[in-house]
């Protein structure tokens, strides 16, 4: 026996300990980079996870999802992560959704065995997007030569500074409906006979509330963490937080000292500042 489990049942005087199910949050943009808030990736959530699902007593782990999507890589790799941990320690995965599981959000609630939501948390949007803009006419009008010179006739494909080419959309279709399969697949295989609508509802993009989607088979329920496991597994159950462990980071301290003189970190809030820009767009599309 671990001796830290020696420990919790000393604790408990002899008697069987409580029901244990650490809790893991996954909150923010999926991306595999950092803007001035922390993205989730499979790199800032693997030792979280792998603290919750290797806890000494642990009866299930539960997963706290508020989640507007982002890359689709990342959110395979976690979701990925999540079920072998979960086949390795034969745990359950409890998944409740917080604001919003949408896009890549709800590609990590898949996750779970089952899928709890709030009434109105928005939940969905199985599909894929790109967005971009375009400044040619922009370039004309100050007169700016833009100069690109390349090898590999598609190098340069949907450069924002060019008119749109129809064959650069053809191609971006075709990478577009390939991680879309991916992900149809991914929910099929996870939310199985559960899911109730039709693939022209369910797959299009289109989000929901909870209870919509309870309606359709996205989610198993309406309820909240607390509550849920309590039915579950007594109202003495354990729900301690697996934080992440948080170490001094010079470069934020830098930044916050020396960005009015430093060019090279002023670069680093400039571009920051663009991918929280991007992040709040995403949480945007869902009123949030």
């Amino acid at each position: 026996m671990a001796l830290s489990s020696l420990f919790s049942r000393v604790r408990y005087l002899g008697a069987e300990p409580p029901p244990l199910v650490p809790v893991v949050r996954l909150s923010g943009v999926i991306a595999a980079r950092e803007a001035f808030g922390r993205s989730l990736s499979l790199a800032t959530v693997a030792a979280r996870l792998e603290r919750a699902f290797r806890l000494p007593g642990a009866t299930a782990v539960a997963l706290l999802v508020n989640s507007p999507g982002g890359s689709p890589v990342q959110s395979a790799l976690i979701g990925r992560r999540i079920r072998l941990l979960a086949e390795e320690t034969s745990l359950p995965v409890h998944v409740f959704v917080e604001d919003v599981a949408a896009s890549g959000g709800y590609w990590l609630a898949c996750a779970g065995d089952d899928i709890h939501a709030d009434a109105a948390s928005i939940v969905g949007s199985i599909g894929v997007i790109s967005a971009s803009f375009g400044f040619q006419r922009l370039l004309e009008r100050w007169g700016i030569e833009r100069r690109v010179h390349t090898a590999g006739n598609t190098k340069a494909q949907l450069d924002p500074f060019q008119p749109e080419n129809p064959d650069d959309i053809v191609r971006l279709r075709r990478l577009q409906d390939d991680i879309h399969a991916d992900f149809k697949a991914w929910v099929k295989l996870r939310r199985g006979v559960r899911l109730k609508g039709d693939e022209t509802t369910l797959f299009e993009g289109e989000f929901w509330t909870g209870r919509r989607a309870l309606e359709l088979g996205l989610i198993d329920g309406i309820g909240h963490l607390r509550d849920v496991l309590r039915a579950r597994y007594g109202r003495k159950v354990r729900t301690p937080l697996v934080g992440e462990r948080r170490g001094f980071n010079p470069l934020r301290r830098l930044l916050g000292m020396r960005l009015s003189s430093d060019p090279e970190l002023g670069g680093a809030f400039t571009e920051g500042a663009l991918m929280a820009v991007e992040d709040r767009a995403l949480w945007s599309r869902f009123g949030l």
